[in-house]
């Protein structure tokens, strides 16, 4: 009787197989990314530079302890107040602001804000502190932030409707849809910024009881 042989499985593919699942895996995966919150960093002052005076009016203190209790200029807040709290500060117009090279200081003609004169005195003059104690969350200090974030957008939003009719992030996008080469949306881009500055900065960490 002939003898029968097992046949052969032919791995020869097997090879190209895995590595396009491979490939397949690689590409359809979801993988976690860290956000964040964007920031821009001062950039380095020249040798023998004289910081200008600040007012402490021109201040928006903002202090976070321990414990996650909110202090705005020395007096305990609720989250829930902080983002009216800071567009009031920012918005006042009580004075006169900083004046471009070769031209006079002029008063906010667009501030709709109450104009008290113990409160800030421009927009590009109102500077947001926030100072938090070590052992404060990360969570709080975000949301502490993206209220601060939500005040200026909403006061370059209004601006922006009052002016051309459509608000900060259309006006954006539509400089964006131009590939960045539109002169007259980068102008508008440009004056809704500068009137409302994003003046936001961090004290080190310390004890904050």
């Amino acid at each position: 009787m002939a003898r029968r042989e097992n046949p052969e499985i032919n791995a020869g593919s097997m090879a190209d197989i895995a590595f396009l699942l491979l490939i397949f895996f690689l590409v359809t995966t979801t993988m976690d990314v860290d956000s964040g919150i964007s920031k821009r960093l001062a950039e380095k002052p020249p040798k023998n530079y004289e910081p200008p005076k600040i007012k402490q009016k021109n201040i928006f203190e903002i202090s976070i302890n321990r414990n996650n209790q909110l202090f705005v200029d020395g007096q305990v807040m609720e989250m829930k107040g902080l983002r009216e709290a800071a567009l009031n500060f920012i918005d006042n117009g009580g004075g006169l602001g900083n004046a471009k090279e070769g031209e006079e200081a002029k008063p906010c003609d667009y501030c709709q804000g109450a104009k008290d004169p113990e409160s800030s005195d421009h927009p590009n003059k109102a500077i947001i502190a926030v100072e938090s104690d070590r052992a404060t969350e990360y969570g709080t200090y975000i949301i502490v932030q993206n209220e601060l974030l939500s005040a200026y957008s909403e006061l370059r939003n209004r601006l922006s409707q009052k002016k051309y009719n459509m608000s900060y992030p259309e006006l954006e996008e539509a400089f964006k849809a131009s590939g960045r080469k539109d002169e007259s949306l980068r102008k508008k881009v440009e004056f809704i910024k500068n009137s409302y500055p994003q003046i936001i900065t961090d004290i080190d960490p310390i004890d904050v009881n």
